[in-house]
């Protein structure tokens, strides 16, 4: 006997950064794995499975709602005993996320691809899953495969900011090794998907480290037009290093007294102020 199955959680990832005196460490860029594509279960209508796997499944998502993942994940459990369908991987794969067991995770959202390999939201869950375990690569491949089956042109934007986020991890750990021109490589790729302030600030600070002032001044005034989440000091701060270094003592003066007025840069500004110039 079949019966109708109710439908998925669709996450997307979205990503912010905090900073830290003059340096992005590993840990700038906090992932939290939400929102979008629809607002918490979509319908899968006229797509039917066993009745019995139905019932279970359709029971693990009355308990994800209720934030009952471990209870949810067993439910999910039976119902892939019973048969075998994608939504039912997909789900497992997004109580597994939560409960941070993220190598099970990929697997689940894994099989959920290989019995629906057009099923594009699993793509994009499968990459926000890579991210969160620091496989930045491959969580960019994830996401260009979604952009791939996304229709709507936000969700290609959306697939575009989270690529942008994980070559801006890449980006990080690269001048975190001292491989700085593959820094700026992978920086250049993230800000070639979506202008992030970020990055642009990251990629600023890179530059300096390889003689590029000019290339600095460039991304600090991006990282200041495009500004939404890094202090407004970062960029004034970078300004005044590239200023100082191509000698024009004027500029890096009025740059470390503009960055000086964000408690975050105050010091570092301040030290350059008082030393530097």
């Amino acid at each position: 006997m079949l019966a109708r199955a109710y439908g998925f959680e669709s996450r997307l990832p979205h990503t912010f950064h905090k900073k830290k005196g003059n340096i992005m460490t590993k840990n700038t860029l906090a992932i939290l794995l939400t929102f979008l594509l629809a607002a918490n279960f979509l319908f899968a209508q006229d797509v039917e499975m066993n009745a019995d796997a139905a019932k279970l499944y359709n029971e693990g998502n009355q308990l994800v709602k209720s934030g009952q993942f471990q209870g949810a994940l067993e439910k999910y459990n039976a119902a892939t005993a019973i048969q075998k369908d994608y939504r039912i991987e997909y789900q497992k794969g997004i109580v597994l996320k939560k409960l941070r067991k993220f190598v099970d995770a990929e697997q689940a959202f894994k099989e959920s691809i290989n019995l629906k390999n057009d099923f594009g939201v699993a793509y994009n869950a499968l990459g926000g899953t890579y991210y969160s375990n620091g496989k930045y690569q491959e969580a960019i491949d994830a996401f260009t495969k979604f952009q791939g089956f996304a229709d709507k042109e936000s969700h290609k934007k959306r697939a575009d900011v989270n690529i942008s986020r994980a070559f801006t991890k890449l980006g990080e750990a690269a001048k975190s090794d001292g491989n700085f021109q593959k820094a700026v490589e992978y920086l250049t790729k993230a800000v070639e998907h979506d202008t992030y302030d970020a990055a642009y600030l990251l990629l600023a600070e890179t530059k300096i480290d390889l003689g590029d002032y000019a290339g600095a001044l460039e991304a600090a005034d991006k990282a200041s037009n495009y500004r939404k989440n890094i202090p407004k000091g970062g960029p004034y701060y970078y300004k005044g290093l590239a200023f100082n270094s191509l000698g024009d003592k004027v500029k890096a003066k009025e740059a470390f007294e503009e960055g000086k007025k964000d408690p975050k840069y105050r010091s570092l500004c301040e030290y350059q102020l008082k030393h530097g110039i």
